[in-house]
């Protein structure tokens, strides 16, 4: 009987063939330099598939029938789920002040629809539906919120809307007693009220199948999730992105992100003293 802790080794060979198909699938870029940390993450799901090597992992993956439900284990045991509320605020800021009062003068009764499309546990959502709340926009303008992950857990876990003491240290207190209510020590689960705001589901960033209909929102947050993809994994992504969103669309990416050498859909701007990238 294999334990967890046991690591397979990762031949140069092998870590190539398996970064290169996880890569294709899910867009994460592994380079060599982070070859033992993949060995890591993924000798949990070889032990618990019954194979000896990661060579065997690779074959599964790409060739037998039960590799689909597989591959939601994989983006579990690579996904990187730390974030908190009220973070990176400016854009949001942006989105409350400036964005939706000018999508309402525009169109005064369409709907406007938001995407974040790396939302991990949901935190980033609910802190766009807090702003969103605070500034009274649900109770005078039609507003739709779409979450996703590509981590089922993850979106599991946002739709259970319990929250532990770190993920409000940027959340200034009066807003965490409003929008949740103490279940048990270190545990917080927000307010039906708001989390029902929030559709939640799972969707691949590198599958357009699944990301074609939430990119029709007219703004999307995609944040600190191309740190981990590709340039080519970038690319695409935000070419799906472009071919659905409405004219304007606005395209929310982290301040360690930059698509100015990789798109020309997008124009960069600043708006109210955020950076956001717009699509014209």
């Amino acid at each position: 009987m294999r334990f967890v802790s046991e690591i397979f080794s990762l031949p140069d060979g092998h870590f190539t063939l398996l970064r290169d198909l996880i890569h294709d699938r899910i867009g994460v870029n592994y380079d060599k330099e982070r070859r033992d940390l993949l060995a890591e993450k993924l000798t949990p799901r070889v032990i618990a598939c019954g194979l000896d090597s990661f060579l065997d992992y690779y074959y599964f993956l790409k060739y037998d029938d039960a590799a689909e439900q597989e591959w939601k284990q994989v983006m579990d045991a690579i996904s990187i789920q730390e974030t908190f509320f009220w973070r990176e605020m400016d854009q949001i800021r942006a989105l409350v002040e400036v964005l939706v009062p000018e999508h309402f003068t525009a169109h005064p009764t369409e709907c406007l629809r938001i995407w974040s499309a790396a939302c991990a546990s949901g935190e980033e959502p609910l802190t766009i539906a807090m702003a969103l709340d605070e500034k009274g926009w649900f109770a005078r303008a039609p507003i739709e919120i779409y979450a996703s992950d590509g981590s089922p857990s993850a979106i599991a876990k946002a739709r259970q809307g319990v929250y532990r003491d770190r993920s409000f240290r940027n959340l200034l207190p009066n807003l965490q007693t409003k929008y949740f209510r103490e279940e048990q020590e270190n545990q917080w689960r927000v307010i039906p009220e708001l989390h029902n705001r929030i559709k939640w589901t799972t969707a691949n960033l590198m599958a357009e199948s699944e990301i074609q209909h939430l990119a029709t929102a007219n703004i999307i947050f995609c944040r600190n999730v191309f740190i981990y993809f590709s340039e080519k994994a970038i690319s695409q992504t935000v070419r799906v992105f472009s071919k659905a969103m409405p004219t304007p669309g606005y395209l929310c990416v982290a301040a360690s992100e930059s698509l100015l050498k990789l798109t020309t859909e997008f124009e960069l701007q600043e708006i109210e003293n955020a950076f956001i990238y717009v699509k014209r």
